[in-house]
């Protein structure tokens, strides 16, 4: 699937897997399901040129909110802790 048989920056061993990415565009965001090669030590995830061109495709339509043939999820919230009376420490 991809040029690489190692990792690019740690050097860990690939696998392709399905893997959901979030695209955000506007005050929208898409989630999606993709093949991926992800490293088994680092994560990182190298996409095929075609999924990062779908990728720019999609974040542009939602910037646009062309968003016909995209289903509706629910909601999205941000959540400011302050408000809601949760003291998070940033100290260990």
């Amino acid at each position: 699937m991809m040029p690489f048989d190692k990792c690019p920056i740690c050097g860990g061993e690939l696998e392709e897997r399905e893997v959901e990415k979030l695209l955000r565009g506007g005050h929208h965001t898409a989630v999606l399901k993709v093949q991926a090669e992800v490293c088994l030590h680092c994560g990182e995830r190298l996409y095929p040129v075609e999924t990062v061109r779908l990728f720019e495709n999609i974040r542009n339509r939602l910037k646009r909110e062309q968003l016909s043939g995209f289903l509706p999820l629910g909601q999205l919230f941000m959540v400011d802790s302050s408000r809601l009376g949760v003291a998070t420490s940033t100290s260990c």
